[in-house]
């Protein structure tokens, strides 16, 4: 495969957004500030209406928990709870959060979670972990977006005919530690370990053990396809001038994420990734801040070697699975995917508790041997949502969302931002 001239645009592209950061005071305010209108939220509802607009006391960290229902088209409907811890030291120091959950599926998925981003010392450090355990079920469908095709093939076509249903355990462990070099600006390493075991190709079971895609990628590229793991270390290069990273009026996120898994005996090849998360928001309004256009770029690419087939770059397998909103998570998968979306939030109700987005988006992903590279094909889709308020001071929303894409319906409940 020829990474040249696609690693090339993707230097390009980064250079462009680190550019258009320009635009944004170096001064920023990390703190969510309020609208002139009183906010009130889904616990609102259940207090007397004079005790409503009553000053919360002033704290620097927050802390929410609550059960909560799911609804995935991976998993299925889901029951659990989420939690979520914010705080900060200073005035002046941007918000930091530890967010956890767990869950039960319909699909009879058990999901646990443990995540962080954390300024720390003056937002002189900034941390980012990512830790999971699923006992976890989910179909594949081959690799690339040609998968879906257009024209005349598509009046005929049927996503159930390429569905190859698998189940699985996933274990994650991601961390990254960086320091602030420049305003803004950090840098920094991390440590990355995926494991896949206890591996049960339904698909290859049930056609008498001749081909599915799983088993057939792995006999080629030499991977046990019942177990694998993908360990290595990582640097790291972010900027983020948002105003607040749980809902972001205004600002510019982007992170750049270069991993190296180097071969180990017979269990692990060597491979190197790249990764890449750039996120832009505008605020369209001065009087109401709930009215702002987010843009939203994510990538993952393969630049050297081989991956086994689960730890490809795929749709959905972003940090807090909402990419490509429209198609079942893990729908496209390559040796690159990138995924673009662009999403307007704007409020519905005065004291917004109630507000909507519109989103659009569209992913395009190589196949592993060549033939189908990045950017030949691209798969659209939109959609709408609604947003609950459920924290004040953090801006936290209860999202309930519906995608349509081609040959696809997803719905969705979340906690926290589309991106």
């Amino acid at each position: 495969m020829n990474l040249t001239t696609t690693l090339q645009s993707k230097i390009i592209l980064v250079v462009l957004l680190f550019s258009s950061s320009i635009a944004f005071s170096q001064n920023e305010i990390y703190e969510a500030k309020k609208d002139s209108v009183p906010y009130v939220t889904l616990y609102d509802l259940f207090k007397k209406k004079e005790n409503r607009d009553q000053e919360e006391e002033d704290s620097k960290s927050n802390f929410i928990i609550l059960p909560t229902i799911g609804l995935q088209p991976a998993s299925g409907f889901t029951g659990g709870f989420i939690s979520q811890y914010s705080f900060k030291k200073n005035e002046t120091d941007r918000v930091s959060l530890i967010a956890g959950g767990a869950s039960y599926s319909t699909k009879k998925q058990i999901l646990t979670y443990v995540k962080n981003n954390m300024y720390l010392q003056e937002n002189k450090y900034f941390f980012s972990g990512d830790y999971r355990y699923y006992v976890f079920s989910q179909s594949n469908f081959g690799l690339s977006t040609d998968i879906i095709p257009y024209g005349d093939d598509f009046d005929n076509f049927s996503i159930d005919d390429l569905e190859q249903p698998m189940k699985y355990n996933y274990f994650k462990f991601h961390q990254t530690a960086s320091i602030r070099v420049l305003p803004s600006i950090y840098v920094g390493a991390g440590i990355h370990i995926d494991d896949y075991s206890k591996i049960d190709d339904e698909f290859y079971k049930d056609n008498n053990q001749q081909s599915s895609f799983h088993y057939d990628y792995s006999q080629k590229y030499g991977y046990n396809d019942k177990h694998y793991t993908v360990a290595g270390g990582s640097l790291n290069l972010s900027y983020d001038s948002r105003d607040n990273l749980i809902n972001t009026n205004r600002g510019l996120f982007v992170n750049l994420n270069y991993r190296f898994n180097p071969k180990y005996k017979e269990s692990q090849q060597q491979s190197t990734t790249l990764s890449l998360d750039a996120r832009y928001f505008i605020p369209l309004s001065k009087s109401n801040k709930q009215h702002v256009l987010g843009f939203w770029t994510y990538g993952q690419f393969l630049t050297s070697g081989t991956l086994p087939y689960l730890n490809l770059p795929s749709l959905g397998w972003d940090a807090n699975s909402r990419s490509g909103k429209g198609y079942t998570q893990g729908l496209f998968r390559g040796a690159e995917l990138i995924t673009f979306e662009t999403e307007y939030r704007f409020p519905i109700t005065k004291n917004q508790l109630i507000s909507g987005t519109f989103f659009v988006n569209a992913t395009t992903a190589s196949d592993v041997d060549g033939t189908v590279a990045l950017f030949d094909t691209f798969q659209p889709a939109a959609g709408v949502g609604l947003r609950i308020l459920l924290d004040k001071k953090t801006l936290t929303n209860f999202l309930v969302n519906f995608g349509l894409g081609r040959d696809s319906k997803t719905f969705y409940f979340n906690d926290g931002e589309g991106f």
